[in-house]
């Protein structure tokens, strides 16, 4: 009898996770996982651990399974939180929910349940894993959810083939609407529990209130960019080569206070994000502004109306070597060498037709169409059919 430590979160999703893994005849154990205790910086209310531990408790205790409480929260403090911090002070804007998945879910979490002679690590995630031979030996794919609308492959972009060797996700067969009926079926108390939004086990967190207990605020100004602006109509160089030209195609604009006009005041570049709309708080505007870049060495936003506004679209970025992850490690590209995928640059956003180029310094992905809001920090993922091949952190 195989053992499955399951990571019972308090949602629908584990605990029909757990559940399956019971009837197919798995021991399982359920594990929650307490990542965080700084109830200042939440929305109240939206999503207090207690209650989901408690959830998780009754879920373990209707199937009859082991069931304990984890404090990772001094890890997750400083693997994701922490980081947080560091990202945001330099401009750039993280995602948590793969560096919990990457961190904490698939490294801290699974190290404690390999210790408790696990052999097998679950979540409740919408994905799919099969495993395949190459040249003998079993690689594992990570695979897009049956579910389109929750799809949640690209949370793990960054999982490791050993990572991979030791996870189950029990779900990813089944639509969000089947997990309930089974939860429903099996008389789970989460059956009709809303899905939890926000960071990876925190809850709804106000971010700018999150990052003033690091980053202090710093007035500067808003600027806003016409799309007629000059910036946008220079000509294009020649190049000698491809890299150069994908690198002219990555660059972001270099904007100047000479290229607007000043609309407002804010209080810290460091807590806004490219294609951000809410939170600049500037009216009299025909359309809505968006945050087109950030700049944080001096302090100012520059934005522009609309959201086809020109200086929200690029076709190309690029990714450090150190930062480039495969999942198919045998499908690495080497210095020279492109590969056509599909990729997405957030979260539930439509595959995009994309090629892959890697060279001696790291990798560009260039789009076949221009991308709103390619923002540094984040993860872009490549895929090819439904599996999910590598990704990496937009620089």
């Amino acid at each position: 009898m195989q053992r499955v430590v399951v990571g019972l979160s308090g949602g629908v999703d584990s605990s029909v996770a757990a559940y399956l893994l019971k009837e197919q005849g798995y021991e399982v154990i359920g594990l929650f996982m307490k990542n965080w205790h700084d109830d200042t910086v939440t929305i109240s209310n939206e999503c207090p651990w207690l209650e989901d531990s408690n959830d998780a408790l009754l879920v373990a205790e209707k199937l009859g399974i082991p069931f304990q409480t984890v404090d990772l929260s001094e890890q997750y403090k400083e693997r994701i939180v922490d980081y947080m911090f560091n990202e945001y002070e330099k401009g750039r804007t993280p995602n948590p929910d793969v560096l919990c998945n990457r961190e904490i879910k698939f490294d801290v979490f699974m190290k404690i349940a390999l210790s408790l002679g696990a052999d097998f690590v679950a979540t409740g995630h919408y994905c799919r894993k099969n495993t395949i031979e190459v040249e003998g030996k079993p690689v594992h794919q990570l695979v897009a959810g049956k579910d389109n609308n929750k799809d949640q492959s690209y949370f793990l972009c960054q999982l490791s083939q050993e990572q991979l060797s030791k996870a189950l996700f029990p779900i990813g067969e089944l639509t969000k609407p089947e997990v309930r009926e089974i939860a429903a079926k099996a008389d789970l108390i989460t059956a009709e529990k809303k899905d939890s939004q926000g960071l990876c086990f925190i809850g709804k967190v106000r971010l700018p209130e999150f990052l003033q207990q690091k980053l202090q605020p710093k007035e500067g100004v808003i600027i806003e960019i016409p799309a007629d602006a000059a910036i946008y109509n220079q000509s294009i160089p020649r190049f000698e080569n491809l890299e150069s030209e994908l690198a002219y195609e990555a660059q972001n604009k270099d904007y100047s206070n000479s290229d607007g006009i000043v609309k407002a005041k804010h209080q810290g570049a460091h807590y806004f994000t490219k294609g951000q709309r809410k939170g600049l708080n500037v009216g009299g505007t025909k359309e809505p502004l968006f945050v087109i870049e950030t700049d944080v060495e001096k302090n100012i936003i520059y934005t522009g109306q609309g959201n086809n506004h020109p200086g929200l679209f690029k076709k190309t970025l690029f990714i450090q070597n150190s930062e480039v992850h495969w999942i198919r490690e045998d499908l690495r590209l080497k210095s020279g060498e492109s590969k056509e995928v599909l990729a997405r640059i957030r979260y539930r956003q439509p595959l995009q037709k994309a090629t892959l180029y890697q060279f001696d310094n790291g990798m560009y992905v260039r789009f076949e169409e221009p991308q709103s809001a390619i923002t540094e920090g984040q993860f872009v993922a490549w895929h090819e059919g439904d599996e999910l091949l590598g990704s990496g952190v937009i620089s």
